[in-house]
């Protein structure tokens, strides 16, 4: 046994690895840190801290801690060597602030999204700026390109990359950016004023600047819902159907609901279907549905596909798609998020619940082995036990997996006297009202963890054992709304779950656990959730997991699983998000003192209708946990009980905390619509709404 002096003889000194080892560790400390605190330690490192790995490329996205003063003192100190700099999402840093990006006159690339723009500022910002390829701005109401100085036109004119969030009907910066290559296009404008005023897309016509698309590669446009959205996104493409760039290989429109066509989209859409060959594609619903576009589009080598909501047949997916069954290597994402006939070879007479053909699933697996993103929610994939081959046994051929979405129903077993027992207590599964009480008939099969037998038998225990690197899952109820929509008041009703969902208990959550690499989870609407057991097995085994989203698991009159999930929060060390979505959910102490042990835990967000919250325990928590700067409780507590609490947590932490975002509001109240305006639009859209996230966007679609 060595003594104490050879130990400590024997033990090394940080700043003895070598160089490279140094770099590595600290590349993972925030900017601001690095430059500010850890680059004073001594003089090796003040060396390393200076290396241009680590301040040529600086992110301060999601840098909560990042106050205004050491913002401005890390762009005084090395904001000439930065190349790349992404602010997004700090929302909190003042006007005068955000000015000092004046001193990075070597940026190629710059991301402002989220910050505090006005034109006069972007102006002075980008007049020094000339060497600026990619940017990523917002637009307010009020902007005016009008205010845009000569020189900031002229670094404009050679950005080739840009990603614009419009809040108010504009063009923006797009007709300046003469040379771009990649346009992004973010639509969340509201329909009305906060005055109730209507908004109206017309207010761009008549500007006398449009935008250049010749050069264009790729065309993106996500858009919030409302009318107005849709009729800015029309002026846009507009122009774009006018002259369709040669050079386009990736067109996507992310739309919520239908868009109609336009003449200018159909004379779009057919230049498209003659002159590009294109590698990404996302369309309205309604422009591919009963269309023979599809039919008619060329493809070169696609590397992403998304179908969300589209009535696409199996047979239609197979011929049009991935070309009669032939090899796609080059397809690493593929969405048909909604599709409910796409595993089915006729929609015609198909019901929405009827059992899948397996034969287009496994050709789809066998054409696209290099498929990292799958997105199948939202729809009634049900097995056929007669056919031998389950979906997940199919899909466990899809070695590359990163990320995955399936509906409940989709991995619960065929069996027969399961069917048979889920069709005879489904009726008193679901509560009329959401207040009322019922019973539910034990299962025939073992529903807890411990169980191993059954879990390895289990056929989503064999689809997870042969996907180990899945990073993101989700696990979604194919009937599954969330109770707060967007722009909207909040949902007083959801549909009932699928019968075949009443399968998919503990065991199948237990089975979870065997992603070592997990770091995003969502399950919702899980009705066979009896005590929550399996939790404890993902929380003590995926020690990776850094978001954490639960929404109606179990009987919806009441929370059966809150001591498995205290049990598991106390595992999750490495969690930041947690989303929690559920009726009657009471946030009182023993919840908060299980999530205070969550020592990385960033944002909070918990939406229940009936439910409650302690104020004592919510401020003992914020208090704790110095690491939380988003808190979002949605309850059934009173008006005044939630300004309160609100109010208390501002003035206890905010000056502490400068991107501290806290909105606690009646879930149910007839202003919450006016509420949620308010959000910052990087928590409202990662962490307040509910939605699916696999293969949601193309992989790597901005840096």
């Amino acid at each position: 046994m060595l003594s104490e002096e050879n130990s400590e003889d024997n033990s090394i000194s940080p700043t003895e690895l070598s160089d490279e080892i140094l770099l590595h560790i600290l590349s993972y400390i925030p900017s601001t840190d690095l430059i500010l605190n850890v680059r004073r330690a001594c003089k090796k490192l003040e060396s390393l801290c200076l290396d241009k790995s680590l301040i040529q490329r600086v992110l301060l996205h999601k840098e909560y801690q990042a106050s205004d003063d050491h913002v401005k003192q890390l762009l005084r100190q090395i904001g000439g060597d930065m190349h790349v700099l992404d602010m997004s999402g700090c929302y909190w840093l003042s006007g005068p602030t955000i000015d000092h990006v004046t001193r990075c006159k070597n940026l190629v690339k710059l991301s402002l999204s989220g910050c505090n723009l006005t034109s006069i500022r972007l102006s002075k910002i980008l007049s020094n700026l000339h060497r600026l390829r990619s940017l990523a701005i917002d637009v307010y109401p009020g902007f005016d390109a009008g205010k845009l100085s000569c020189e900031c036109k002229a670094t404009l004119s050679s950005v080739l990359e840009l990603k614009q969030t419009l809040f108010t009907p504009s063009y923006g910066v797009v007709p300046c950016c003469i040379s771009l290559e990649k346009l992004l296009l973010y639509f969340e404008i509201f329909d009305r004023t906060r005055e109730g005023d209507l908004m109206s897309g017309q207010l761009m016509v008549g500007q006398s600047n449009v935008p250049h698309y010749q050069n264009l590669r790729l065309f993106y446009a996500r858009l919030a819902p409302g009318f107005v959205n849709q009729e800015v996104v029309r002026l846009y493409l507009a122009v774009l159907s006018d002259r369709t760039p040669e050079n386009l290989h990736a067109f996507l429109i992310s739309v919520p609901g239908s868009l109609a066509e336009s003449g200018a989209t159909k004379n779009l859409l057919d230049c498209m279907a003659r002159n590009v060959s294109l590698d990404a594609l996302q369309l309205p619903k309604s422009w591919i549905n009963g269309s023979s576009l599809l039919q008619h589009m060329k493809f070169s080598k696609p590397f992403y596909f998304s179908f969300s909501r589209c009535t696409l047949s199996g047979s239609q997916l197979i011929q049009r798609v991935i070309n009669g069954g032939k090899d796609l290597q080059s397809l690493v994402s593929l969405n048909l998020s909604g599709c409910i006939h796409c595993l089915s070879s006729d929609s015609l007479f198909r019901k929405a619940d009827d059992d899948i053909d397996s034969s287009i699933l496994e050709t789809l697996v066998t054409s696209c082995p290099n498929l990292k993103h799958l997105n199948l929610s939202a729809a009634h994939h049900h097995s056929s036990e007669s056919t031998g081959k389950h979906l997940c046994q199919l899909l466990s051929r899809l070695r590359h997996l990163r990320s995955l979405s399936l509906p409940v129903c989709a991995v619960a077993d065929p069996s027969g006297s399961m069917d048979r027992l889920a069709s005879q207590t489904m009726a008193n599964a679901v509560p009329c009202g959401f207040g009322k009480k019922v019973r539910i008939g034990m299962q025939p099969y073992p529903r807890h963890a411990s169980d191993q037998d059954y879990m390895k038998l289990s056929v989503l225990w064999y689809c997870l054992g042969n996907s180990l690197f899945l990073e993101s899952l989700e696990l979604i109820g194919s009937s599954f709304s969330s109770a707060m929509p967007r722009n909207e008041p909040a949902i007083r009703n959801s549909l009932p779950p699928c019968s075949r969902s009443q399968q998919v208990g503990d065991a199948e959550l237990a089975a979870i656990g065997q992603l070592a690499f997990l770091r995003n989870l969502t399950l919702a609407q899980l009705p066979g959730i009896m005590t929550g057991s399996g939790l404890i097995s993902i929380g003590l085994k995926c020690q990776r997991l850094q978001t954490l989203s639960l929404a109606n698991l179990g009987m919806m009159g009441k929370v059966v699983y809150m001591s498995a999930l205290c049990e598991m929060l106390k595992h999750c060390k490495q969690l930041k998000d947690l989303r929690l979505e559920q009726p009657y959910f009471s946030a009182n102490s023993q919840f908060f003192q299980a999530l205070s042990q969550c020592c990385s835990l960033q944002r909070l967000c918990i939406i229940s209708r009936s439910g409650t919250f302690q104020p004592d325990a919510v401020m003992a928590f914020m208090a704790s946990c110095h690491n939380v700067m988003v808190c979002h409780i949605f309850t059934n507590d009173t008006l005044t009980a939630c300004k309160n609490l609100q109010q208390s947590i501002l003035r206890s932490f905010q000056a502490h905390r400068p991107a501290l975002n806290v909105v606690i509001f009646p879930l149910l109240h007839e202003g919450l619509t006016d509420v949620i305006r308010d959000v910052p639009i990087m928590h409202l859209d990662e962490i307040t709404l509910f939605k699916s996230r696999v293969a949601e966007e193309p992989p790597n679609l901005w840096w």
